[in-house]
């Protein structure tokens, strides 16, 4: 086991080092220099603004080919400073410190809320094949997985909040002439909330329902299965006791990467609802080239991402004796 976990951690350093080497080189291989732009806006009222800007560069290593900009960029966060934005000039990491709780209650309420729904309805539509359940749970399904972020947050922002105005505004954390505190601020804050996370929630229950019911009959068609039936076990034991243990393996892997999910928020919901969090903030830093943001976020989320995957593997080891963690 200490050999396999130190085999893994030597493994997850050299996938975070090429993940970040690759955002990196990718965004030094835009077309466009966004820092020279926005010190070029301000030419106007600024004639040193050519100076500034190539002091900016070179602060940041951009005035260096992209290997040695990135071991640039590298020295200075294995120190833990990842700069500030290019943006509004606030330093990196406080921004994520300050975006990120409200992606993260919002993700942990979405995640809670797709396992109580989606596992228990996979399991009722594989034990009930071609019934009415199965039916309406496959439909469901597929219109959580078609059915475009952007496109269902509009329609419930149109039925919800224009025509019911229950939710108005629709953006944002609270309403616009709300000037209360403490346990008002929270509810007021909490209601804006459920609109994102309904709409969060049905999108994300499509895949996990289908992954299960798979999975489940898969299972309730061994011959391990069709013995105990044979025998005269009870039919909840079967299928909680014996074929969900088993169906639980595969799912294991699909949960790896929920650990990551907790933290990297919805770029698509957040901006639709104006929900500055973390997935609102990163999004506005791709779209600008905030290269310091950028970075330090899919660090983070690299990190987490292969820490999730680790916990996965130890995971298997839990749900199935027979799997032996080894060289």
């Amino acid at each position: 086991m200490f050999k396999y976990i130190v085999k893994r951690i030597l493994i997850s350093i050299i996938i975070i080092f090429g993940v970040t080497f690759i955002t990196y080189s990718l965004f030094r291989l835009m077309p466009d220099n966004y820092v020279y732009n926005k010190f070029a806006a301000q030419s106007a009222t600024n004639p040193n603004w050519e100076e500034q800007a190539a002091r900016v560069e070179h602060l940041y290593g951009l005035d260096l080919n992209v290997v040695s900009g990135y071991f640039h960029w590298l020295g200075s966060a294995l120190k833990g400073d990842f700069g500030y934005s290019f943006i509004d000039g606030a330093a990196v990491t406080q921004k994520i410190k300050d975006s990120l709780p409200v992606s993260f209650i919002m993700s942990l309420i979405v995640t809670i809320l797709q396992i109580a729904i989606a596992l228990p309805l996979g399991i009722k539509a594989a034990v009930n094949q071609y019934g009415p359940t199965d039916y309406i749970t496959t439909v469901f399904t597929m219109l959580g997985i078609s059915l475009p972020s952007f496109f269902f947050s509009g329609i419930m922002i149109k039925v919800f909040a224009v025509d019911l105005g229950w939710f108005d505004p629709s953006l944002g954390l609270q309403s616009g002439n709300f000037t209360g505190n403490g346990w008002e601020l929270f509810w007021n804050q909490a209601w804006h909330l459920v609109l994102p996370i309904f709409v969060s929630t049905v999108l994300s229950l499509g895949g996990l329902m289908r992954y299960t019911r798979t999975n489940m009959l898969e299972v309730l068609s061994a011959d391990y299965i069709r013995t105990a039936r044979a025998k005269g076990v009870k039919k909840r034991n079967i299928i909680y006791k014996h074929a969900f243990k088993n169906t639980a393996i595969p799912l294991v892997t699909m949960f790896s990467g929920i650990l990551a999910s907790l933290f990297c928020g919805s770029m698509i919901i957040e901006q639709i609802f104006g929900i500055q969090g973390i997935g609102y903030q990163s999004y506005t830093a791709t779209t600008q080239g905030d290269i310091p943001f950028v970075m330090a976020y899919n660090t983070f989320i690299a990190l987490l991402t292969v820490i999730g995957i680790f916990i996965s593997d130890i995971l298997y080891a839990i749900v199935d004796p027979r799997v032996k963690l080894g060289n």
